[in-house]
């Protein structure tokens, strides 16, 4: 590297300049204190722990997007954070013993090996929000409405800094891991030596949305005829409520009458209705869609998943689902749900985007900071301190950039007094 590339950031990774550094963290404290209007309690976990803890239970994913490092304390392998989420089923199952329904939130920063979209930042302001010792509906019905009225809250903020009256719609899309749970013990029913590899092969296909790989995969793995085109037509299972209706008539194709299976894809399609039926009640927002084929993160969610769109911006600005049995490995197999957020992509997504254009100091003139004038007058120190425990931003500059500035303090009889601006007033 050169003296004049040394200012250059690795990729992925950005710093947060004066105005838009101040909206998110403005943003954080306003979802912060919605978590908690909510009962969720804050926990702060560190950024770095042992790869024993931070690295187990949410699958791979989780491995390939964590920095390693060596303790040089313990000579242990760690793992900077690249989720929260496991920090806080940790906390909830060992440090507190949490043995009834427990809420909990957190916000800080994570680090990602690479970003998870071709324009998302590898260093996120993560918040989310974890509900654990509750495995109803009503549990998974809670966390989405928080979500959604998280984002409706930072919409509103961002259309009241545009000056606009219009907040942004959302789009929920919903899902539920259960369904193809369920169509997997169905497929192995059908066809006991059917593998891993083409269960994953399947399994890619139907992400893909792959009429042609599905109809070959299908076709040459399963004799029955029903079965072959129900599982093609599963991934077309996309789009309003009408789709729970017609997974009900596919499903006597996928699951045979009267077993398990058929059992829990009825259970997951009835989930899906009651969360969406309450969710269009409490938002009217919020557009709802449905995925049956929706996968995200199917290697540790157990039911439920679901993420938050808005027009103009291609990926998910909050997701989540639910996640049981991920603190077993932390001595307490509890019931878990969550949801979490990209604080950055929040701000840039439905906030005014402030550009940073000009020096900070012309920043804070513009804030309706005062100016106060470079003196160790005592006097002066001590207005400045009365005007700064009420709430005002004063800053020392000299009088030559004082006239950038709407209001100032000047010493009139004997006392400093804010004034206004003679110089900005012409």
């Amino acid at each position: 590297m050169t003296a004049n590339d040394r200012w250059l950031l690795p990729e992925g990774m950005e710093e947060l300049l004066p105005l838009e550094a101040a909206q998110a963290e403005q943003v954080r404290r306003n979802v912060l204190d919605l978590f908690r209007s909510w009962g969720y309690q804050l926990v702060m976990p560190p950024l770095v722990e042992f790869t024993d803890s931070l690295l187990i239970g949410l699958g791979s994913d989780i491995e390939l997007q964590s920095f390693r490092l060596t303790d040089q304390l313990s000579g242990k392998p760690m793992a900077i954070r690249a989720d929260i989420t496991p920090q806080a089923a940790r906390i909830d199952a060992h440090s507190l013993r949490a043995s009834g329904i427990n809420r909990l939130c957190y916000a800080g920063s994570v680090m990602h090996t690479r970003p998870k979209s071709m324009f998302g930042s590898r260093c996120p302001i993560q918040a989310g929000a974890e509900l654990y010792g509750d495995a109803s509906g009503e549990a998974d019905i809670e966390i989405i409405s928080l979500m959604l009225d998280m984002l409706s809250a930072v919409g509103k903020q961002g259309a009241e800094t545009q000056g606009t009256a219009e907040s942004p719609r959302f789009t929920l899309d919903l899902g539920h891991v259960g369904i193809y749970r369920a169509v997997v013990v169905a497929m192995r029913a059908a066809q006991p030596s059917l593998g891993d590899n083409a269960l994953d092969q399947i399994n890619d296909a139907m992400q893909r949305k792959s009429s042609a790989d599905l109809k070959a995969l299908t076709s040459q793995h399963f004799g029955s005829t029903a079965l072959q085109d129900a599982l093609c037509h599963l991934p077309l299972l996309c789009g309003n409520k009408s789709v729970l209706e017609q997974a009900r008539k596919l499903m006597p194709a996928l699951c045979m009458p009267s077993t398990q299976a058929e059992q829990d894809f009825l259970q997951a399609l009835a989930e899906l209705e009651q969360a969406a039926d309450v969710v269009a009640a409490r938002f009217d927002n919020v557009d709802i869609y449905f995925d049956l084929t929706e996968l995200r993160g199917f290697s540790y969610h157990t039911g439920l998943v679901f993420a938050a769109y808005t027009a103009g911006h291609g990926t998910a600005l909050a997701n989540g689902g639910r996640y049981d049995e991920v603190g077993s490995v932390f001595g307490a197999a509890r019931p878990a749900t969550g949801f979490n957020a990209d604080i950055k992509a929040l701000i840039r997504c439905l906030c005014a985007s402030p550009g940073d254009a000009g020096t900070a100091q012309d920043m804070l003139a513009h804030a309706n900071a005062i100016a106060a004038p470079i003196d160790n007058d005592l006097a002066l120190w001590a207005a400045i301190r009365k005007l700064r425990s009420n709430g005002e931003v004063v800053v020392s500059v000299p009088e030559t950039i004082a006239n950038k500035y709407q209001r100032k303090l000047v010493a009139r009889q004997g006392a400093w007094t804010v004034v206004a601006n003679a110089a900005q007033a012409t």
